[in-house]
Formats: structure tokens, C-alpha cells, sequence
């Protein structure tokens, strides 16, 4: 017979295999490989190696939009990363870059992430690939999802609130959520701003599947929420743990933002300065 001692062992190897194992986001899926080539992993160095923090997208051949609290201590040796799907595995589409300007919107507010929009130069143009391009986003005067509507969002996040992380890209469909309720004291209350989208998806009672909620989660912060193929809106934050019901993904409304986008990105030089002389 098997000892206490294995049996422990054994039901905690089965316990780190089903983590190891979900579907990714909180409830999404794996994402086919390249098939979202705007998405850009924000990373920060972690002895010689470097860790994905965060989420970014692609908007211009050497611009990147994120959330600003991604960085909260601004570039200090991070790098964004292009045209992968495996975070650890090589791959020749991988393009690697260094933060030449990081522009948070100056407006930003820590206790409750309002403004939550930063614009990342990077030191070069990338170079157009299968892998690697650019996704438009919605401006002002465009139309943004209502109540209901189905949004798409992905990311390299934790699949659980356990903090496991994903090697290859996730993504999920949500539906975005009443913004009255999400103001609501039982939900966000004055956190919630008219600047803000919320959105996830609550699984049908009875619910056969290993998720009850699907949702964004930490490390997704930065990523694109889409609608119709444009980004609408960058993941922000949302409840402590992720996928509680009375706590939707929150979303920076991208279209909110579009003077303050045209007048960055155009006041700036389009390529880096020469460090020759």
C-alpha cells in the first residue's frame, strides 16, 4: 500500500498538472500561433534572464500603447518583445527591443487607475512580418461596444489566482458589462469612471465547464481589448483575485484618448537620436 507520505505527494503533483494544464486568461484558450501579431510582451530583467510583466500592442512601426502602471518604475532596463508566441522557446519571428521614450498620460490616477494609458516608443522601427503588425484603434466619433457585445482580449497572464503563467499566448472572448452596475457600490462604485469599459463572461447555470467566470488576469495589464479586430479599450485592473463575479476586467476606453495619442506620438522624432556624436 501506498504511504500518507506518497499519497500527499501524489495529490499535490495532480493539483501543480491541472494548474500546469488550464486553458489560459482565466477560462480562454491558446491562441493559434501569430495570429494576433500586434501583441507585444513588456519584460523586466530578473537576474540574467528576462520575465514577462506585462501586456502591450503595436499601433505605429515604432509605437507600442500599454497601461501606465505596467511600469511603474518607469523603463529601467525593460524591453518589449514582438513577434512571439512561446515566451520561452526561439523563435525567428522574435524581435526584441529597448524603451527609447515611455510617455505615461499625465493624468493617470493610482487609487483607481483612471487614465490608465501610456505610449511606448521604442528605439527602431520593427520590421513588418506575419508575426509582427500593427492593429488600429478606435479614435473619437468612433462607436465603442454596448452592453452585451462580444470583445476579445489575450494576453500572457496568470491562469489562476495561484499566479501560474502561460509560455504561449492566451486569449478569451468576454462580453462587455453594464458600466451603471459596474459603478455600483456592490461592484466598483466611485473606482469606476466614465472612462472605463468592464467586461467579462459568467458561465450559464448549470455551468459544465472548469471555469465559472472568464476573465483577464495579472499580467495581462497593458493588452488590447478588441472589438470588430480594433482595440477599444487596454486592459487595466480589476478585482484582488481574478474572475469574481462582482468584479468584471476593467478597460482604459482607447477613443477617450485621442488627442492626447495624435499629439505625442506627432511631437516626437521618428527615429532615435544619433549617439555618434
Amino acid at each position: 500500500m501506498a504511504s500518507e507520505r506518497d499519497l500527499l505527494v501524489a495529490a499535490a503533483l495532480f493539483l501543480f498538472a491541472l494548474i500546469s494544464h488550464s486553458e489560459g486568461i482565466i477560462g480562454g484558450r491558446e491562441a493559434a500561433a501569430h495570429s494576433r501579431p500586434y501583441m507585444a510582451s513588456i519584460q523586466v530583467p530578473e537576474g540574467e534572464n528576462m520575465k514577462h510583466e506585462c501586456g502591450g500592442f503595436v499601433i505605429a512601426d515604432q509605437w507600442v500603447m500599454t497601461a501606465v502602471h505596467c511600469l511603474p518604475t518607469g523603463p529601467n532596463g525593460r524591453k518589449v518583445v514582438l513577434g512571439v508566441h512561446s515566451l520561452s522557446e526561439p523563435e525567428e519571428t522574435k524581435q526584441t527591443f529597448d524603451i527609447l521614450e515611455l510617455y505615461n498620460h499625465p493624468d493617470f490616477r493610482v487609487l483607481n487607475f483612471d487614465n490608465d494609458i501610456a505610449l511606448i516608443k521604442l528605439d527602431r522601427p520593427f520590421s513588418a512580418s506575419e508575426a509582427v503588425r500593427a492593429v488600429e484603434f478606435l479614435r473619437a466619433g468612433g462607436t465603442n461596444p454596448g452592453t452585451d457585445a462580444e470583445v476579445e482580449t489575450a494576453g500572457w497572464g496568470s491562469l489562476d489566482d495561484l499566479g501560474s503563467r502561460p509560455d504561449r499566448l492566451k486569449e478569451v472572448v468576454v462580453e462587455v458589462f453594464s458600466s451603471a452596475r459596474c459603478g455600483r457600490g456592490d461592484y466598483f462604485g466611485r473606482k469606476f469612471t466614465n472612462n472605463m469599459i468592464c467586461a467579462h463572461k459568467v458561465c450559464p447555470q448549470p455551468c459544465d465547464q472548469p471555469h465559472k467566470k472568464e476573465d483577464s488576469c495579472d499580467g495581462d495589464s497593458g493588452g488590447p481589448l478588441l472589438y470588430n479586430g480594433i482595440a477599444v479599450g487596454i486592459t487595466s485592473n480589476g478585482g484582488k483575485k481574478c474572475g469574481q463575479i462582482k468584479k468584471p476586467g476593467i478597460y482604459t476606453i482607447i477613443s477617450h484618448y485621442t488627442e492626447w495619442i495624435n499629439n505625442t506620438m506627432a511631437l516626437q522624432p521618428d527615429a532615435a537620436p544619433d549617439q555618434s556624436a
